[in-house]
């Protein structure tokens, strides 16, 4: 296993489509890196902090960004497949349109995201925080939502069809227009009450 980069700062570092495979940063601060059209594969960035970061249009796969914090990053058409980001923070970031497609996002915190549009899909976001988040026009395809954080959260016309809604408070929440499946609806009516025979 390659050495890891360790509690190092990188400022104003011009990283434009820079590949970073089997490398590993702990308790690193990146602060206003251009990362735009980047790519990681089999990365890890453990403890560190990403702030202005330019993630546009970069591509992640089988990589790690666990107990992260993102604040004022800019995602922009960004992906990641197969990632892990337990434990990660994102704070005033533009996360639009967003493409996650399976890993693991458990306990990560997306409070007040703009994520309209966003794509999920096979993801396991165990108790995330999604509180007050826009998820309008989103697809959450047979995500793992179990135990996650939904109040306050828009999802007018977002498809939800095959994800654990176990959690969800539909009178806590905006719905019009959003599509679920028969079995998202059996377990919604018992949430508010119904009995179903």
């Amino acid at each position: 296993m390659p050495q890891a980069t360790e509690d190092e700062t990188f400022r104003r570092t011009d990283w434009y489509a820079e590949e970073f495979v089997d490398r590993h940063f702990v308790r690193c601060v990146f602060a206003d890196v251009d990362l735009t059209e980047a790519v990681s594969r089999g990365a890890s960035f453990t403890e560190c902090s990403f702030g202005g970061v330019s993630f546009n249009a970069s591509r992640h796969t089988d990589s790690a960004f666990v107990r992260c914090g993102f604040r004022r990053c800019n995602l922009f058409e960004a992906e990641f497949t197969g990632c892990k980001l337990v434990g990660s923070t994102f704070d005033q970031c533009e996360l639009r349109p967003l493409r996650v497609s399976g890993g693991d996002w458990s306990f990560v915190a997306l409070p007040g995201a703009d994520l309209r549009g966003a794509r999920f899909s096979d993801v396991r976001m165990r108790e995330a925080d999604l509180s007050g988040a826009n998820l309008t026009g989103a697809t959450l395809a047979r995500v793992d939502l179990s135990a996650a954080q939904w109040h306050g959260v828009r999802l007018g016309g977002a498809d939800l069809r095959g994800s654990d809604l176990t959690a969800l408070d539909p009178t806590a929440v905006e719905r019009a227009g959003a599509v679920i499946d028969p079995e998202q609806a059996m377990v919604l009516a018992g949430a508010l009450g119904f009995e179903i025979r």
